[in-house]
């Protein structure tokens, strides 16, 4: 296997790669043939990644193992079922999308994950985790009902099996026993020992087809002497458990085999090609390398879990003369900061002042800025892995004690935790504050990770504050505003950076249910909530129209509201959230048991699922830009006239 130090900035000749336009080629291939693929697989991944940026530790951990798996399995008849996706690139360049991937993540590119819609190799759509094995279940199952022979292979890293999900699967699946083969992708947590000579020796053993007959026929012999086929099934059990972390999945009806090294192809492909055929649940471990091939990779494995695209170097700025001593130098615009930083800043400020304040996240600490507070407050803080139904419930625990917990955690991630937020926590009324990030359209990753609904699903929760702030500084005091409020409030903000506003030291809330008045029109009265009050106070100074920045969707500044209703013709609502359900429609309810009557219209997502793109082009797409806010407006206006 060759190791890079660099990301390629030309294309690597790939000769057999390039003859691969679907997997069926690679189960005609030899050894050789083999692992000259996935030597090229790698190249090309690293080149395609830094044309486009994206995820791409993961996938190269799994480059030896999505080989292996097209090459002993018969897809796309045969199901296979990758988790999250963030490893699913080698897969996409093996199954036909080699060409599209340098363009894998851009605005009408190839998605981030798979995608049914996209491949019929993408059998299962994905992009949160711990989905592969109910999904893959579900395919067996129906295949069985079916009377269909078809092998199904579930694909789960380390990461994903710590949540709950993951395991209400696999326990079914173990009591139905379903013709089902999971692999564990284990590339970070220690749940086994080191792969080492013994254990690739053990997996060869309890795969083989010597070992399974034996095992087979050995049941049927002592299964007619009282006693002895227990004795047996206790015995190899703990043998097993010696040497190798069987017990559970045992239990749970699984056949354990491994760990074994994920990353040699050659045993990868022996021990899948002796699992393909056995009957019931089959459970492979193996371990691989985050990064593997690629050192840097190697060495930071969570700061190379993905990257940007790659630049090419900027050409020298020409020279200028220098300018006159008298003339006066521009000022220095003042830098935007990234809204997760602001609450990294935040929590670390509030914790040094209040003991009780306790953190909490589903393992995103990088991604919201969790990291000097788990290092300052080490003892106060608390990453429950990929289980947000717990982290909410954690919350509500330490809440009834008198602490004061702070849920760090990403929209469309807190909707695995509803239940929870509305039962354990809403009803009754625990003071829990949740920092809600990646708010609104986050991006390339997409619609599973764009935050559209998250005021429609918080807004009819009784009793549950939400804030939303325009800006960097606004971020701060309503996270300090929620954080004093005694009962559950959420403050939610988008990913990546505000717009430059300078940020106070201070701790002072912002007060709760009262809106800011930006600008004074006539007319038109813009009611913003959260990102959208940029391209509205644009568009206000364009129009001359009245310019509100809401800041509480609930509860909502009833004066502000009926005030721009009296004073306007028209009241526009903005947010960057589905408009069903969300704080238009709170607008809208006002007006209506106030019994206003008012022209009103509601601009927001549309009611559908948003592609992947820059949120710049997905904006201007909806019509949420400056010029397509104005343009919807005047559209408006032209039809009442």
């Amino acid at each position: 296997m060759k190791l890079f130090d660099e990301i390629p900035a030309e294309r690597p000749a790939t000769p057999l790669l390039d003859t691969l336009d679907t997997p069926a080629a690679l189960r005609a291939m030899n050894q050789a043939q083999l692992l000259q693929v996935a030597d090229e697989l790698r190249a090309y991944l690293l080149y395609s990644v830094g044309c486009s940026g994206g995820h791409f530790g993961a996938g190269l951990g799994v480059v030896e193992l999505t080989v292996a798996l097209h090459h002993i399995l018969e897809t796309p008849h045969d199901r296979l079922v990758w988790d999250v996706g963030h490893q699913a690139y080698p897969h996409k360049i093996l199954t036909g999308r080699r060409e599209q991937m340098p363009r894998i993540r851009q605005y009408g590119g190839l998605a981030a994950f798979p995608r049914r819609a996209e491949s019929e190799y993408d059998t299962f759509g994905v992009g949160h985790s711990s989905t592969s094995i109910s999904a893959a279940l579900g395919m067996a199952l129906a295949a069985r009902t079916r009377d269909e022979k078809r092998r199904v292979c579930a694909v789960i890293g380390d990461g994903a099996l710590t949540a709950g999900m993951a395991f209400e699967a696999l326990a079914h699946a173990g009591h139905v026993n379903a013709n089902l083969l999971v692999v564990l992708n284990d590339n970070e947590m220690s749940i086994s020992e080191n792969v080492g000579g013994m254990a690739s020796y053990l997996a060869r053993i309890f795969t083989s087809k010597p070992y399974t007959l034996m095992r087979e026929n050995s049941k049927k012999v002592l299964s007619h002497l009282p006693g002895a086929l227990e004795f047996a099934k206790r015995t190899e059990e703990h043998m097993k458990g010696m040497i190798s972390p069987a017990t559970l999945f045992e239990e749970m009806g699984f056949n354990y085999i491994g760990p074994i090294d994920g990353n040699d192809l050659p045993t990868l492909v022996h021990t899948l090609r002796n699992m393909r055929d056995l009957e019931g649940p089959q459970f492979l471990h193996i371990k691989t390398r985050k990064g593997r091939g690629f050192q840097p990779a190697e060495s930071d494995p969570i700061g190379y879990h993905a990257i940007t695209k790659l630049e090419k170097e900027p050409s020298p700025p020409p020279k200028v003369e220098s300018r006159a001593p008298e003339q006066a130098q521009p000022q220095t615009k003042l830098k935007p900061k990234k809204y997760c930083n602001v609450f990294g800043d935040w929590i670390c400020d509030m914790a040094a002042v209040d003991e009780r304040l306790i953190g909490i996240t589903p393992a995103m600490r990088e991604g919201s800025d969790l990291i000097r507070f788990s290092k300052e407050y080490p003892e106060r803080y608390y990453d429950v892995a990929i289980a947000e139904q717990h982290a909410v419930t954690l919350a509500a625990g330490m809440s009834c004690e008198a602490m004061k917990p702070v849920v760090a955690i990403y929209s469309t991630f807190l909707q695995r935790g509803y239940d929870q937020l509305i039962h354990d926590v809403a009803v009754q009324n625990l003071d829990v504050t949740f920092a809600i990030d990646r708010a609104g359209l986050v991006g390339e990753d997409g619609p599973t990770h764009h935050g559209a609904l998250d005021l429609s699903y918080l807004r009819c929760i009784p009793g549950l504050v939400v804030l939303a702030p325009a800006d960097e500084a606004e971020c701060r005091t309503m996270l300090s505003a929620a954080y004093h409020h005694p009962g559950p409030a959420a403050v939610r903000y988008p990913r990546g950076k505000g717009p430059g506003v300078a940020i106070s030291d201070s701790l002072e809330p912002i007060e709760i249910g009262k809106a800011k008045i930006g600008r004074e029109g006539k007319t038109i009265a813009l009611l913003a909530f959260g990102s959208l009050n940029a391209p509205a106070a644009e568009v206000a100074e364009r129009m001359d129209a009245t310019h509100l920045n809401m800041r509480s969707v609930k509860p909502l500044d009833r004066d502000a509201v009926l005030a721009a209703a009296r004073d306007h013709e028209l009241l526009v609502t903005l947010e960057e959230n589905v408009v069903a359900g969300g704080a238009g429609s709170a607008v809208n309810e006002l007006l209506a048991v106030e019994g206003v009557l008012c022209q009103v219209l509601n601009l927001g997502l549309p009611d559908v699922f948003v592609e992947h793109g820059k949120p710049a082009e997905l904006l201007a797409e909806c019509g949420l830009d400056t010029e397509g806010i104005e343009a919807s407006i005047r559209q408006r206006l032209g039809r009442r006239s």
